[in-house]
């Protein structure tokens, strides 16, 4: 027995020997992410008020509650519990600085935040990020959505606060959480196509018109790519005539869904019913979802004719999208048959109805409501009803004499346009995109296009994953800044789930076991990964209130592995890399 060992073994044997417990979990990667950004030298650089007396600086403050919505996603009023679950140091604290972490203290630091150069900073986190790891900004895919808020809000009307201009908390058109009853802010990302990656975030008022956004958000962009030839993809809403003008006469490019609003569409589907367009196939694999389902066909073809501006449009037909519109029409249809057979016995009713006109009234609106009125016809029939009645009151015998009674009673008679369904069906499963990129093939634009979803995925995960509503804040300019710490948080993980993928495509590996019961996922996100270190924990052993001895953790095999696809060392999770 050595030494070391003897010496051990008597500590333990003495009473006042205890051991501590200190959860790191996946704090320390998460600090090594963020130290490759440049982050903490970034937070100190911009936001430079000087700390009161007796608390954590702001800049320090703001990346433990960055790290903490990143690992545990709290409100505010709870940082101070969740800090204290974990070891001080892997937030960079000394033990004395956690019980100054207060909602207060934090309420301040975004005041701070929101008073510093928000746009600068988060321009040069966007290109360390690009800088670091490699983020390939050529194609940027933008879209919005509403954040929405519970309460008042009296005061968030768009004032100024320090000189700064404060986000109008106000009702929307529509409401995008499908809560027209409650106020709410527009939230505007950009993300890169090489792996999602969000590079570009502002804050709108709730009322602003998605397509007003488009070159604010382009100016920028240009400024952070440090080019204009970029390829700027977006949904319907970018197809904006004045937007799209403004970003080709300044050599942009662009992808836009075309509305069916706008007058090609119609011209498109008019010709389509005599003619048949060059498709060229571009796709053809299994159904995603179904293994003995139809096969998943994509075809393109360039429109024949260009767009009134002189752009190209790109039609794009998919199969299961053609199956999938058959057979919501013809759930449509039923859905209107039956509630005009409900109808029709209100009408035969005791009391039946006697105004025609407000009869056709509801009739339409229930056909609107339900996208049919093109391929029902139903007209609404007057016809007479005719009831017989005694001349006397009593009880009828041979003798009695009865009088006929007529009055107007209204029937409903409809039957399906068959000609119409015929005419949508030729152009089932089929959507124009409008390109003033001339460079690209029409398989090119479907595959930029393709791409588009990515970012519905951020706005997923940043209203389930990090649960950002209800938001616990009554100053709209801190929950401006509040914002602003969820893009970052949203970059992080972006980059965490783009890294270990590449890493896995360029070593050959098909998945890793981060499921429950070990199962393994393909495309490992970064809620995964980070579970994954949730239980790290590190034990101290303390002989009265010394510390004899740092047990550092044991990590598994799969964890070397995620920290080896993300170029982290293992290093990280020894106590002299974390603060001790």
């Amino acid at each position: 027995m050595s030494d070391c060992q003897a010496s051990l073994l008597a500590a333990l044997a003495s009473p006042a020997v205890t051991v501590r417990g200190e959860r790191l979990g996946p704090l320390p990667l998460l600090t090594h992410i963020l130290e490759r950004l440049g982050l903490p030298a970034l937070l100190a650089r911009f936001v430079t008020a000087p700390p009161r007396r007796g608390t954590v600086p702001p800049a320090h403050a703001l990346g433990v509650l960055l790290r903490s919505f990143i690992v545990e996603r709290e409100p505010i009023y709870r940082q101070q519990e969740t800090v204290a679950t974990f070891s001080p140091a892997a937030f960079g604290l000394a033990p004395a600085d956690v019980g100054r972490l207060g909602d207060d203290q934090l309420g301040r630091t975004l005041d701070r935040l929101f008073d510093a150069d928000r746009g600068t900073l988060l321009t040069e986190i966007v290109v360390a990020a690009c800088r670091q790891f490699g983020v390939v900004c050529t194609e940027l895919h933008n879209d919005s959505t509403t954040i929405r808020f519970t309460g008042q809000y009296r005061q968030a009307r768009g004032r100024t606060l320090r000189g700064k201009r404060a986000p109008f908390i106000t009702y929307g058109r529509p409401s995008k959480d499908h809560r027209p009853d409650l106020k709410q802010l527009l939230w505007i990302l950009t993300t890169s196509a090489d792996g999602g990656i969000p590079v570009q975030f502002r804050c709108a008022d709730g009322n602003t018109d998605d397509a007003t956004t488009h070159q604010a958000t382009w100016d920028t962009l240009c400024q952070l790519a440090g080019r204009r030839d970029f390829l700027y993809i977006g949904d319907s809403k970018l197809c904006n005539r004045e937007v799209l003008d403004y970003i080709n006469r300044r050599q942009g490019r662009f992808i836009a869904v075309l509305p069916r609003t706008r007058r090609e569409d119609p011209e498109f589907r008019k010709w389509l019913q005599t003619n048949e367009p060059t498709w060229e196939e571009v796709r053809n694999r299994p159904h995603p979802r179904r293994k003995r389902g139809p096969r998943d066909i994509w075809r393109v073809c360039c429109d024949p004719l260009p767009s009134l501006e002189g752009w190209r449009v790109i039609w794009v037909w998919t199969s299961l999208g053609a199956l999938q519109q058959e057979h919501a029409r013809r759930e449509r249809i039923a859905r209107a048959t039956q509630d005009l057979q409900a109808f029709q016995q209100k009408l035969r009713g005791p009391r039946p109805r006697r105004d025609r006109a407000q009869v056709e009234r509801e009739v339409h609106a229930l056909l609107v409501r339900l996208t049919v009125d093109r391929y029902l016809q139903v007209r609404v029939v007057e016809e007479a009803d005719h009831r017989y009645r005694q001349e006397h009151r009593g009880r009828p015998g041979p003798e009695t004499r009865y009088r006929r009674v007529t009055h107007p009673r209204l029937r409903l008679d409809w039957a399906t346009d068959a000609s119409a369904i015929a005419y949508d069906q030729k152009s089932d499963g089929m959507y124009p995109l409008l390109t003033n990129a001339r460079d690209l093939t029409p398989r090119e634009v479907l595959e930029g296009h393709k791409r588009q979803p990515q970012i519905e995925k951020r706005f997923a995960e940043l209203k389930s994953v990090y649960e950002i509503a209800p938001v616990f804040l009554k100053n709209e300019g801190r929950i401006e800044a509040f914002f602003f710490l969820y893009f970052v948080a949203l970059l992080v993980q972006a980059l965490i789930e783009r890294e270990v993928r590449r890493a896995m495509r360029r070593e050959g590996i098909r998945d890793l076991p981060l499921y429950p019961e070990a199962r393994c996922s393909r495309r490992p996100t970064a809620e995964q990964i980070l579970r994954l270190f949730s239980l790290i924990e590190r034990h101290a052993l303390l002989v009265g209130e010394q510390v004899a001895r740092i047990i550092e953790p044991e990590l598994t095999d799969l964890q070397k592995q995620v920290l080896r696809l993300l170029e982290v060392p293992e290093a990280v999770y020894r106590s002299q890399n974390s603060g001790q």
